[in-house]
């Protein structure tokens, strides 16, 4: 027996009360000078802190005036670029590599690089029968909540879960590091089984392979996978890694660890926020969007056709017609995102081997088509231009990763930010962040209940 509130005619008429009784006229935060979203009216976010793990940089001052440039970030002051150029170059992995730099502030030499991969291979383990009795248990499509279940699970088993030394919360972050691709991907497994009759497979991690490797190795019902694959998912965890502290995760990580609260409702707290489709879930709506233009519209080879079907997007004639292309766009970027500029060429790469060039053509040329049409339909404060989301849904389509795969493999990168910004939080502040709210509301009179 389903033991939860239906969804009833009488609730839904309190939820009419309730928003009757809530709504706030938005010409009010222009009279009152509140910054709405933590936002200045041009889109710039309010500075509410200070971070020393990551930089991004989206305009310059030119001549003393501040114009837009093409996007850099800076993950401990060492740009994007170089670190990605780096350690491919030099033919390894770059997730353990660039763990170290965000958690340690430094770049590892050979001996700690060594050292720290050793120490992510054996924080790989699960509590014993762990996965039983909670992976299995409840499973769901929705594994972020799965995810967010087990983590708050963690803390039960967990003798020092609310000790706040430095150490202690550093080992904390790093068994949540090493384990969060185990979490994810085996509520994969149980969703398939129990709710979509496939087949379990609970493939144990080798400690001899990359963080990337050991992904696909559990995945897969054969284990197997190419190189080039997994050098593109090592790649699309270090670009999803970290992005400032003003990103809507990494700040609740700030505002939770703030409180004086354990780590693993810490961590719980960011995924509830990265879970949300305006923030983490946006490369599964890039996939379901160019699925749903190849079916709309005949040639997917003509630029005027695949133009149309962008301003139907706009017109919220298309797709799921919320007037939004997905995928096009940043808060912050406007010229360019480095991360998708960085990821574009290996794209490339793999779509070549996975035999599906015609559909990165297509990408290219929505990416192309996009901003042009957002620029002649929509005023505009900023130009647009791709993000990272926009590829790599496409990437984990060419991987094989289920939709429902798509946000946790975020979250198995960003698991790293959010470490590093807590860990920043208790060093440098005892401050619980508490920012103002203006009340708005009359105040009223009481009437007992025979007046009401």
């Amino acid at each position: 027996m389903n033991s939860m509130l239906n969804l009833t005619p009488e609730v839904e008429q309190l939820a009419n009360l309730c928003k009757d009784n809530s709504r706030i006229n938005s010409q009010l935060y222009i009279e009152k000078h509140v910054k709405r979203g933590l936002r200045d009216i041009d889109g710039n976010g309010v500075v509410a802190g200070l971070t020393n793990i990551s930089e991004i940089i989206s305009k310059k001052i030119v001549n003393g005036k501040e114009v837009s440039c093409d996007g850099e970030l800076y993950y401990r002051g060492y740009d994007i670029h170089d670190l990605v150029k780096g350690f491919i170059s030099e033919d390894r992995k770059g997730f353990e590599e660039t763990t170290f730099l965000l958690l340690f502030g430094q770049l590892p030499n050979k001996k700690q690089l060594s050292e720290f991969r050793t120490l992510l291979a054996h924080g790989r383990t699960l509590p014993t029968n762990f996965v039983r009795d909670v992976v299995m248990k409840a499973a769901t499509h929705d594994l972020m909540n799965s995810l967010s279940r087990s983590v708050l699970t963690l803390a039960s088993y967990d003798n020092c879960c609310d000790d706040l030394s430095l150490p202690n919360v550093l080992r904390q972050c790093l068994m949540l590091i090493s384990v969060f691709p185990l979490l994810a991907v085996y509520s994969y497994h149980a969703y398939n089984h129990y709710e979509c009759g496939g087949s379990m497979y609970i493939h144990y991690p080798s400690n001899s392979l990359s963080t990337a490797s050991n992904i696909l190795r559990i995945l897969r019902p054969d284990m197997q996978y190419t190189p080039l694959e997994s050098k593109v998912l090592d790649l699309a965890l270090v670009l999803h890694m970290e992005h400032g502290g003003g990103n809507n995760s990494s700040f609740t990580t700030h505002v939770v660890t703030s409180s004086g609260t354990d780590t693993y409702s810490a961590i719980s707290a960011a995924l509830g926020s990265l879970k949300g489709p305006k923030h983490g879930g946006a490369n599964i709506k890039v996939v379901q969007m160019i699925r749903d233009l190849k079916q709309n519209v005949s040639d997917i080879t003509d630029e005027q056709e695949v133009g149309n079907y962008l301003r139907k997007l706009l017109h919220k004639e298309a797709f799921d017609k919320k007037g939004l292309i997905y995928g096009i766009g940043h808060a912050v970027y406007s010229l360019s995102d480095p991360r998708a500029q960085i990821f574009k060429g290996f794209v490339g790469q793999l779509a070549h081997e996975k035999g599906r060039d015609e559909d990165f053509t297509l990408y290219e040329m929505v990416e192309r088509l996009a901003p042009q049409v957002i620029c002649e339909e929509r005023k505009i404060y900023k130009g647009v231009s791709a993000n990272v989301d926009f590829y790599s849904g496409f990437v984990y389509s060419m991987l094989n990763l289920p939709l429902e795969l798509y946000t946790p493999m975020f979250a198995a990168a960003r698991i790293v930010g959010w470490s590093a910004h807590r860990l920043e939080e208790l060093i440098n502040t005892d401050k619980i962040i508490r920012p103002a709210y203006l009340s708005i509301h009359q105040q009223n009179e009481y009437k007992p209940m025979k007046d009401r």
